[in-house]
């Protein structure tokens, strides 16, 4: 498989303080990589350099991160913005942060396709509605007219996905995408990621501290600590067969169900 995307020897600092360590992988078409550690690990901010989204004190210092070949940390803001969304897609943690409350559902999407493509509302909202009901979204036309803060967490993820995925883009970033979610609705989200995959052929990167969530979607995993490296390789690999001493600690924290058989 082709490689998108691939981060060499990337090292990455907020006021001076190292907070990603020489990180190195790729990301091939079609692949879902999930990036795992503890909080603080680095493992948000290692994704958010690809699209310039560190912020004002954060700074890549070393390495490179290509997409399709093109040096990512060499562009310019405007450059970075034609690549923003329509080829890399985001999607946050917290959806009510990334929503704008204040607009519609319907406008924001406008918004978004209007950035990239020559299209009337018209066309922005059957071409949402759409890909709605591929998610499983059926009442799309209410989702549109509504704000952020009409609709549930959950439903507010499933929104960002599908603003996400708007565009077409060929990499979803995905930050913690289902740690603010109950169950049922982790699930929903999984599998609606997994669905974008295989509609779409797009390419996943999730960070997530879940080892659920990595199970049910990897390909490859990518385990950091304190922001360096500890493992990188299959989900068979680094989940079934470990080799860092971390990595069996943070298997070994998942809580395992035992059912009581009468």
């Amino acid at each position: 498989m082709a490689e998108l995307l691939q981060y060499h020897d990337v090292a990455i600092c907020y006021d001076d303080a190292q907070i990603v360590k020489n990180i190195s992988f790729s990301l091939c078409s079609g692949e879902i990589l999930g990036i795992v550690g503890e909080s603080g690990s680095g493992k948000s901010t290692l994704v958010k350099a690809a699209l310039g989204l560190l912020g004002k004190s954060g700074v890549v210092t070393r390495g490179d991160i290509f997409f399709h070949g093109k040096n990512l940390t060499d562009l310019s803001s405007s450059q970075l913005r034609q690549i923003r969304g329509a080829k890399i897609g985001m999607i946050f943690q917290d959806p009510g942060a990334a929503l704008c409350p204040v607009r519609t559902i319907g406008a924001q999407i406008y918004e978004e396709r209007r950035a990239h493509h020559r299209i009337s509302r018209k066309e922005s909202d059957a071409y949402a509605i759409d890909l709605f009901q591929k998610i499983g979204l059926s009442d799309g036309e209410r989702i549109l007219s509504s704000y952020s803060f009409e609709l549930s967490g959950g439903m507010n993820q499933r929104v960002g996905i599908a603003l996400a995925m708007l565009p077409g883009p060929e990499i979803l970033l995905a930050d913690e995408p289902t740690s603010a979610l109950d169950v049922s609705v982790q699930m929903q989200v999984v599998e609606e990621m997994l669905l974008m995959r295989k509609l779409y052929g797009t390419s996943i990167i999730i960070v997530t501290h879940d080892i659920g969530v990595v199970r049910a979607m990897a390909d490859n995993v990518l385990i950091l600590k304190d922001g360096e490296m500890v493992e990188y390789g299959s989900k068979e690999q680094v989940l079934n067969r470990p080799q860092a001493a971390y990595t069996r600690e943070l298997l070994g924290a998942v809580p395992v169900l035992k059912r009581n058989i009468a």
